[in-house]
């Protein structure tokens, strides 16, 4: 078949092309620049355009667009001009997983508000590592395979489930993982929690196993009527103890029935003893070996974005994370306890975010010594009246510098000391914090 994506750079939509490419699919798509995704998509047969423009779409195509993608896009209106299919990300990947189910793999999905990325990756690296030859499509490199997404004959298919537009209802896994559940996405959930419970609640209606964190009250209120395995710290199926934090590694034994098992993991925090707690019980209930899991575990260093040290010049280190959220924040810092002069640089993400959560987001900071916010990545929004980086800022008793990263980071350089540990956070262009303080270095 012939498939053509509108914005096939981004990592959720160069997954799916990748996937389709790798199953024999004639693929092609268009961006507003080039990048690695676009790079590593045309390696393997995709024609990509840049810029969006009617003629790039094919004749016979299926075409392929996201939330994001406005009406007025001229691919998305000549697709319509030509009458071709048009499937949303979502139901692209919901038939991609509904066949792998259909064949008799297992279909693992992990949702929540944080750590899907993690989980999702974490499991495709573990069942890779296994030699089970997993398919996968997640939203974030996997360390050790290089890729986001891999077509392959195994059992198993992980996939990271979005719920930002709502779109996560339209999956039925069958092992539902749910991590968490908080206030998020309220672009979107305008009537706040009650419209993640209702969504989380339909997708947890079409799931044949759920998988749960049991020490958040939110996943617990969501779930009180129904069935599922339970994982956490105290009281649960699958339950984690005697957790040690070393330098650069965390150990711990998880409790399953009569067995116990020792994991080690090369990440921080104790939202990563949870995301490897998930992970664990997820595979177990979908027949991995436990000695399997906690060999290959033990080798994972993390997704892309996630407390991912980017740079190193001078005595300073640069750690790149995708942190946007407070609970996601206070994650990051906590994790980075043991990383001396740490300075927090966020770029707060979309104006809608800060304004519904801005109490929870100055009291998110408590674990760093010194604190800089950028101006805000609008993600395009349009700007909020009252909402600014520099009220901010100032009510957090922050700096605030201005300028976009390039000019970010020139600013901000001659302030930095041997020994600070810099950590970037933030879900837009924060993430070329490190290269521009290191190209300002010289």
């Amino acid at each position: 078949m012939k498939y053509h994506f509108i914005a096939i750079g981004g990592i959720g939509m160069s997954g799916l092309a990748k996937y389709l490419l790798e199953q024999g699919h004639e693929v092609s798509g268009s961006d507003v620049c080039t990048g690695k995704y676009t790079g590593a998509l045309e390696e393997l047969g995709a024609k990509v355009f840049i810029g969006h423009r009617a003629e790039n779409v094919p004749a016979g195509a299926t075409v392929i667009a996201s939330t994001a993608i406005k009406s007025d896009n001229p691919e998305l209106v000549q697709a319509k001009a030509l009458n071709l299919p048009i499937l949303h990300r979502s139901d692209l990947l919901a038939v991609i997983a509904s066949g792998h189910s259909k064949r008799g793999n297992p279909f693992i999905g992990y949702a929540g508000t944080h750590g899907k990325t993690t989980t999702s990756g974490l499991a495709a690296y573990v069942l890779e590592k296994a030699g089970l030859e997993p398919s996968y499509i997640v939203g974030g490199f996997v360390p050790g395979v290089n890729t986001n997404a891999h077509h392959a004959g195994g059992k198993y298919f992980v996939a990271e489930l979005d719920e930002s537009d709502g779109t996560l209802t339209k999956y039925a896994p069958d092992i539902a993982v749910i991590n968490n559940l908080e206030m998020d996405h309220l672009d979107f959930f305008t009537d706040g929690m009650e419209g993640i419970f209702r969504t989380f609640g339909q997708f947890a209606s079409g799931a044949h196993k759920i998988i749960a964190n049991n020490d958040d009250p939110n996943v617990r209120k969501l779930l009180e009527e129904r069935e599922y395995v339970s994982f956490g710290l105290n009281d649960a199926d699958y339950t984690a103890r005697n957790i040690n934090y070393g330098a650069d590694f965390t150990t711990f034994e998880i409790v399953h029935g009569k067995e116990t098992t020792t994991l080690k993991i090369l990440l921080k925090g104790l939202h990563n003893v949870y995301n490897a707690l998930a992970v664990f019980a997820s595979l177990v209930e979908a027949g991995v070996a436990t000695d399997v899991i906690a060999t290959h575990a033990a080798t994972f260093t993390g997704m892309g974005r996630r407390f991912e040290k980017v740079a190193e010049f001078g005595g300073i280190t640069v750690i790149d994370d995708y942190a946007h959220h407070p609970t996601e924040i206070k994650a990051t810092l906590d994790a980075a306890r043991t990383c001396g002069q740490v300075v927090a640089v966020f770029q707060p993400h979309r104006y809608t975010r800060l304004k519904e959560l801005w109490d929870e987001f100055l009291g998110a900071f408590e674990g760093a010594g010194r604190v800089v916010v950028t101006d805000i990545y609008a993600a395009s929004e349009n700007p909020i009246e009252g909402i600014s980086a520099e009220k901010f800022a100032s009510q957090l008793n922050a700096e605030h510098i201005t300028g976009d990263m390039s000019e970010f980071a020139r600013k901000l350089l001659p302030t930095l000391q041997p020994g600070d540990t810099v950590i970037g956070m933030g879900a837009g262009t924060i993430t070329y914090l490190g290269k521009e303080l290191k190209n300002a270095a010289g």
